[in-house]
């Protein structure tokens, strides 16, 4: 039996192996998550609001997450929200604890400078590239990302954090996106998943947070004057933020 049966199994009966009652070391505190009882593709959903919990620190390193219990505060039955634990266990996001369930991995601030390098090299001169050809239907593609752009800003300045994370996603993923490489989109959304942004809280509750997120609408306006440099610029410094504001303590160890 693998150490993922082994949690599945323990977590389904509410017994460890030996037949003793678990030690649930969830958090007493309720996460706030969407409820998906009335929505598809509850897998994908499911393991989509987890990343954005571990990117903000809402999930943090060394506590145990009980499937069975996001379950309940999600809204739907174990099975989806352990299958999408499993995911995240295969993309090295969390790691089965026996007996336990599900506790997120630890990045050190090396690897978080790392990822941050990684991004910084693949998404600056590819956000260059689409300002430089930002017409026609790549220009009507960038205005429509300005709606998305104006709801970062609204989740930042509401203290919604989770919102802000899968609205921020998906406008950088789409933005990318127009530059035609569907590797390079997908390089990016793993980079984003390991990423963690700590910081975000504190920037949220001090009213600095809707400050930056205003960065998003000024790419937008950048893109559609074909402005490459100053997009070259903008970029460098949002992609900067990932390792000063932005990151709080998120590298616990070095």
């Amino acid at each position: 039996m693998s150490a993922s049966d082994g949690a599945s199994s323990a977590e389904r009966s509410g017994t460890s192996m030996n037949g003793t009652e678990d030690v649930d070391s969830s958090p007493v505190e309720r996460l706030r998550l969407p409820n998906f009882h009335d929505r598809l593709s509850l897998r994908q959903q499911v393991a989509d609001a987890l990343r954005a919990q571990l990117v903000t620190g809402q999930m943090r390193p060394g506590i145990s997450y009980s499937a069975p219990k996001l379950a309940q505060q999600f809204g739907v039955s174990a099975t989806p929200v352990r299958e999408a634990m499993l995911d995240l266990v295969s993309e090295g996001l969390v790691e089965v604890v026996r007996n336990k369930g599900f506790r997120p991995t630890t990045l050190s601030g090396a690897e978080l400078d790392a990822l941050a390098e990684i991004r910084a090299m693949v998404e600056i001169p590819t956000m260059a590239l689409v300002a430089g050809g930002c017409v026609g239907e790549v220009a009507a593609a960038v205005e429509n990302l300005r709606p998305l752009a104006r709801q970062i800003v609204v989740a930042a300045q509401s203290l919604d954090l989770i919102t802000y994370i899968e609205a921020d996603t998906e406008f950088h993923l789409r933005f990318l996106a127009l530059h035609g490489n569907p590797v390079l989109v997908k390089v990016v959304r793993d980079l984003r998943a390991r990423s963690r942004l700590y910081g975000l809280q504190v920037l949220a509750e001090a009213g600095k947070l809707g400050q930056l997120a205003v960065e998003h609408e000024q790419m937008v306006d950048l893109a559609l004057s074909r402005q490459v440099e100053p997009m070259r610029v903008l970029m460098t410094q949002h992609i900067a933020h990932l390792r000063s504001v932005w990151a709080g303590d998120a590298g616990v160890s070095e």
